[in-house]
């Protein structure tokens, strides 16, 4: 009786990747606890990988909790609901008195595709290699929906790469932004962003989504949530629902999203030579992204005849806000006085834009 007690344990089932996966998950919560590195997706994440880890636990196992939980993330499901949240929380403003930053959001978008052709050199299939280049774009959610749409067997990596440079935008940036813009580049000193009035906030999540969605049909599911997450906020008469979206609903499925996503991280299928591949990559398409950003904010500082800090162009990733205050941080850094958070939202919320899109051109051309 000992004996087959002892055998139906997880220590006798645990194995040396069981074990590695395991001190994974562990350092992933240490790096949101004790670092602060997106504390409210690593930590369920890796705790998520820990539970799938633990040898006989069956919570992986067809019809076991992470099993059934994960259908939101196989359906698509959860993606477009945090979305939604993120709208509900998100002005547009800055965007709206800026339409130009919208270009800047869209060159970041050049990591994505950048990466992509990357990965199919290196040898992925082009859903495989879409799902690689995706996390170039900074946005977890878009990453996540775009991977579980065409190469799912790669979420658990995806995820882990897509969360933790996101979480590392103020490390990775900086010397990027620095090393492409001269010290008179980043000084420049930029006009406040005029007022934006409540019924151009109300018809912007509107035509968005209308043009968005007849130009790239696979981007509406984001695209939609987002921008009826917005509408709830511009709006002003369903406060009850904003609060739902942007705080109820949103960290839910956050919670259900970090959980089965680390739960896809089990040792056969993250202990691979590939997902090291993936994690390179995703870096490479985030180090292209931030520096397409910043050098097509040069052109507009040339073409505006200096009046455009280049800084702002590497908020065109999707990390909101975080992307804008490292903006705001590298230009601080030469002049005090300078204040570039307002201009770098433009571009920070139209790369969150910007990245629906291109997932939704991705799944047009390759699912």
């Amino acid at each position: 009786m000992l004996k087959d007690l002892f055998l139906s344990s997880g220590i006798a089932g645990m194995d040396i990747r069981s074990l590695i996966m395991i001190v994974v998950a562990c350092t992933l919560i240490y790096l949101a606890i004790a670092k602060e590195y997106e504390p409210y997706l690593l930590i369920p994440i890796g705790f998520g990988m820990l539970l799938a880890n633990l040898p006989f636990a069956g919570l992986v196992d067809e019809g076991g909790l992470l099993d059934v939980l994960y259908k939101g993330v196989s359906l698509g499901i959860y993606p477009p609901l945090i979305f939604m949240g993120v709208g509900a929380s998100t002005d547009f403003g800055p965007l709206i008195a800026n339409p130009k930053s919208m270009l800047l959001g869209a060159a970041a978008q050049i990591g994505v595709f950048g990466a992509f052709l990357g990965a199919l050199a290196l040898g992925f299939n082009p859903q495989e290699a879409a799902s690689i280049g995706i996390i170039g774009g900074a946005d977890g959610p878009t990453a996540l929906y775009l991977t579980s749409k065409m190469a799912p067997h790669l979420l658990g990596a995806i995820a882990v790469a897509a969360y933790s440079y996101m979480a590392l935008v103020p490390i990775i940036q900086p010397p990027i932004m620095r090393a492409l813009t001269t010290k008179k580049e980043r000084q420049v000193k930029m006009e406040s962003v005029r007022v934006v009035s409540k019924r151009e906030k109300i018809l912007f999540p509107i035509i968005v989504t209308i043009v968005v969605s007849l130009i790239v049909p696979s981007a509406a599911p984001l695209i939609g949530m987002l921008m009826i997450g917005n509408l709830f906020k511009e709006s002003g008469v369903v406060p009850h629902l904003v609060t739902a979206a942007s705080d109820i609903i949103m960290y839910v499925v956050t919670i259900l999203l970090g959980l089965t996503v680390g739960a896809t991280a089990t040792g056969p299928s993250f202990l691979t030579a590939e997902t090291l591949g993936i994690i390179l990559m995703g870096l490479v398409a985030f180090a292209i992204a931030t520096a397409a950003g910043v050098l097509f904010g040069k052109l507009m500082y040339v073409l505006s005849g200096g009046k455009i800090n280049p800084l702002i162009g590497a908020a065109g990733v999707s990390a909101v806000p975080m992307a804008a205050r490292v903006a705001q941080r590298v230009g601080q850094k030469e002049d005090p006085s300078n204040f570039l958070l307002m201009n770098a939202m433009g571009p920070n919320v139209a790369g969150v834009i910007g990245s629906a899109v291109a997932a939704g051109l991705l799944l047009n051309m390759f699912s």
